[in-house]
């Protein structure tokens, strides 16, 4: 039987151990393996074999495109690892003030911090809270608080996490008032979000500007020099149809019209691939203007895709049918 783990090299089977833990899937790197190994041979197949039966190109540029293919869902899968990342370092960031409070509170009732941390995790903390429970089957296993808290940390690519962890411990080994050292931390957390909020706020004019520019802006323009290009060559085909041997060029060769050389699926395809990475572009800067992190625009990215492409052809539609009640073209 192959093992799918043995086919990268240990620091891979490392670094993709970590990822899965960060992004609190629980499943094992073999499993991980063979669904990423699979999956990728499975649309190169897919996608080679349907070039070549159904569309008629030929094999090498088949495989070259189911390649593309497979690079694209290995790289779909890392970003969905990414984006449960963030998203799980979001919502610890956002419940973690009002968690040290409750600790804060229990601590000041003259709990142990242990467990006032244990006491503190609700059940709206979700998955945090079965993190918290853990350390006390880390404790009994003869773990330090230490030790647990770290851990603790590691599970989360946190900063906040990671700097408050840091101060509980430094608190611990050199004493000091937890209860004060708790409670001012949660309030500069809170603060922190509060001014990113009035940050994110006073971006707002940019991130308007950038939504209408992809969303609007390109697939308007695009659709305008479609439907440009489409009359363009209904005009130049009556042309040439008066005029089999071409226009005159009244004695100046290097003026002599021609037909543009550019054909209406060519524009039309590459519109649809600039309309399509213009979107894509757009979601990730906006997510990275409005919340400051780009990984956020994997949720805006549908959206954009679908609004950008439907106002293409909407647009296209509507022009075209102008121009051909205007023109009879």
């Amino acid at each position: 039987m192959v093992s799918f783990e043995r086919l990268v090299s240990r620091n891979v089977a490392v670094f993709i151990s970590q990822e899965l833990d960060l992004a609190g899937i629980k499943t094992t790197v073999e499993t991980f393996m063979q669904f990423a190994a699979v999956g990728g041979v499975g649309f190169l197949a897919l996608t080679a074999f349907s070039l070549v039966l159904i569309y008629g190109f030929s094999e090498g540029i088949a495989t070259l495109l189911g390649l593309g293919v497979a690079v694209l869902y290995e790289l779909s899968i890392y970003f969905y690892l990414e984006f449960m990342i963030e998203r799980r370092k979001n919502f610890i960031e956002g419940i973690l003030p009002d968690y040290l409070q409750i600790t804060a509170a229990n601590v000041r009732s003259g709990i142990a911090l242990d467990k006032a941390m244990i006491f503190a995790a609700r059940p709206e903390f979700l998955y945090f809270s079965d993190d918290i429970k853990l350390i006390t089957k880390n404790l009994y296993a003869g773990e330090t608080l230490q030790n647990s808290l770290l851990q603790l940390a590691k599970r989360y690519r946190s900063l906040q996490l990671k700097h408050t962890i840091r101060m509980i411990i430094e608190a611990l080994q050199y004493g000091g008032g937890m209860t004060d050292l708790l409670n001012q931390v949660a309030h500069d957390l809170r603060n922190q979000q509060i001014v990113q909020k009035e940050i994110s706020g006073q971006l707002f004019m940019y991130t308007i500007f950038i939504a209408f520019a992809a969303l609007v802006g390109a697939p308007v323009l695009y659709a305008l020099t479609t439907q440009m290009i489409t009359v363009t060559n209904s005009v130049w085909t009556g042309i040439l149809k008066q005029n089999p041997g071409g226009l005159p060029t009244a004695g100046i060769s290097f003026l002599r019209p021609s037909p543009p050389q550019i054909t209406i699926a060519a524009y039309h395809n590459f519109a649809l691939l600039a309309i399509i990475m213009i979107s894509g572009f757009g979601a990730f800067i906006v997510s990275a203007i409005s919340t400051g992190s780009v990984l956020r625009g994997i949720r805006y990215l549908p959206i954009f895709l679908i609004v950008g492409l439907s106002v293409y052809f909407i647009v296209g539609t509507a022009i075209g049918g102008i121009f051909t009640s205007i023109s009879g073209v």
